[in-house]
């Protein structure tokens, strides 16, 4: 019997574009096209993370996001310019999982209907991630980037609390959005602009650990001081462990600084915790997540049960993924945790590359960090970038990202990717001696 959760061609049949949103897009369009290339991001990152994925404009059946049209612009401006460097390891494994994430599924499915939305997500995987790309290429441009994330949250901060005072999000007036936030034992879950709650509380739970490291540059005190701010109220409005347990997760990865040099031992040290922990259990080492329960009304079980059935099922997903999953038991159907969404919908591949982006992200900060050694700003700044990562890694437990927060991702993985890269192509420089001081005067 066909799954009843998943259905293809569904989504708006009509255009719902509000006329402020319109010309929102257009003056961004202008931007993007007049504005010097380090600039760009700004406009660029205002609309992609503020304007709801409901305004979509549809052509011929297709829906084309807000953030799709903007993506497709940046793309064609950088038709001739090439990339800052070549690509380097996390680019091409990001790419390679973008091409899985996308053609598996199609396989699976064989319906024209999945071909086409499976397309619209490689544009929003792939084109999303190069726009970004090109626009950072250096530590001033990942400075300029991240505070741009942290006026994006003063302003959802805003527009949560406003939603925890009224009970209405003004968003909804544009169409295609709820008007009323979602309610859980009482409480309020504000979602700002984003299409889930708990995915508006992970943008400023995993938002922190960067502008502790721009509050630490020196420079921008006022913006990151209010972006955290901005990013705690996020966090806290949305009322939901994940996010809470995100935001520790980036706490906790700051405070392992001290350790920064010892961290092949706590990771071996990890590996036998979990290792022993599942020996005299009662239960698997997984089942810890079921015990996760940071609000008193949490679906911690319905996550733990998710990743069982994902382990248990291996020989049904491991290929091509499995469009079944739904029946593996109540509530299955909705994959609240990034990993076994990737597992049971792409397959081991899907799920491995995936995996093989935040290794290979967490390793160029490693070296890079260890290239700029005895530099304190520079390791900081970059352990910063991996506890941002770590904050990422602890959330995918909990829910998958799916509306305008994965390209917040893909941010946070192109300023890894430019941030470490410029810092290890650049040598060093030597002080100069009076033979090569007097060729270099000669030669001029």
């Amino acid at each position: 019997m066909e799954p009843t959760s998943i259905r293809f061609g569904g989504g708006a049949t009509s255009t719902v574009l509000h006329p402020l949103v319109a010309v929102w897009v257009g003056l961004t369009i202008v931007l993007i096209v007049c504005l010097p290339r380090r600039y760009v991001i700004v406009p660029l990152l205002l609309a992609v993370l503020c304007i709801p994925k409901g305004q979509v404009l549809v052509l011929a059946g297709v829906h084309f996001t807000m953030a799709r049209i903007l993506f497709l612009v940046v793309l064609a401006r950088w038709a001739r310019p090439p990339l800052a460097g070549s690509f380097n390891s996390i680019d091409r494994v990001f790419m390679l999982w973008a091409l899985s994430a996308s053609l598996i599924p199609s396989l699976e499915w064989m319906e024209s209907q999945a071909l086409v939305k499976n397309l619209g997500d490689l544009l929003d995987a792939m084109g999303g991630y190069l726009a970004i790309r090109f626009l950072i290429h250096d530590a001033e441009d990942v400075r300029r980037t991240i505070k741009v994330l942290a006026f994006i949250a003063v302003i959802m901060a805003i527009l949560m609390l406003s939603e925890q005072l009224t009970d209405r999000n003004v968003l909804g007036l544009l169409g295609g959005f709820p008007l009323t936030p979602d309610f859980r034992d009482g409480r309020i879950r504000s979602q700002g602009a984003f299409e889930h709650s708990i995915l508006a509380g992970t943008f400023g739970a995993t938002l922190l650990p960067l502008l502790v490291g721009l509050w630490s540059d020196g420079r921008d005190k006022v913006v990151s001081a209010l972006g955290m701010v901005g990013a705690t109220v996020m966090t806290v409005t949305c009322f939901a462990s994940t996010t809470l347990g995100a935001y520790a997760a980036g706490i906790l990865a700051l405070c392992l600084w001290p350790l920064r040099k010892k961290m092949r031992l706590l990771r071996w040290g990890l590996v036998a915790t979990l290792v022993g922990l599942h020996l005299v259990m009662h239960g698997p080492v997984w089942s810890l997540i079921e015990k996760v329960d940071l609000t008193g009304s949490s679906s911690s079980y319905h996550r733990y049960m998710l990743v069982d059935n994902t382990i248990r099922h291996f020989g049904e997903w491991w290929l091509l993924g499995y469009k079944y999953y739904n029946n593996w038991g109540f509530d299955m159907w909705d994959l609240s945790d990034q990993y076994v969404a990737y597992a049971v919908t792409g397959g081991l591949l899907t799920l491995l590359l995936f995996i093989g982006i935040i290794s290979r992200s967490f390793a160029a900060v490693g070296t890079a960090r260890k290239v700029v050694e005895g530099n304190r700003q520079e390791e900081w700044s970059l352990w910063c970038l991996g506890a941002a990562l770590f904050a990422h890694v602890a959330s995918y437990f909990g829910i998958g990202y799916f509306d305008q927060m994965q390209f917040a991702w893909f941010a946070l993985l192109v300023m890894i990717s430019a941030a470490t890269a410029a810092t290890t192509t650049s040598p060093v420089a030597e002080p100069m001696s009076e033979t090569d001081l007097v060729c270099s005067y000669s030669a001029d």
